[in-house]
């Protein structure tokens, strides 16, 4: 059997563990989703931006055409 300081000991490095762990967990999951969701923003606003900037250009050259 344990002694009661290493029993005391397992239970606050758990518990420490645990609030700590979903911290830095929660931490990394944001940064992630930030870097994922941007990246992601920036490929469909580039794409789309492309896309509708061509359209423009034939419409106008149609027009004037």
């Amino acid at each position: 059997m344990k002694p009661i300081k290493n029993q005391v000991r397992d239970q606050v490095r758990g518990q420490l563990w645990d609030q700590v762990g979903d911290q830095v967990c929660d931490q990394v999951l944001d940064q992630v989703w930030d870097q994922v969701w941007r990246q992601v923003v920036d490929q469909v606003w580039d794409q789309v931006g492309d896309q509708v900037e061509r359209q423009i250009w034939r419409q106008v050259n149609d027009e004037t055409n």
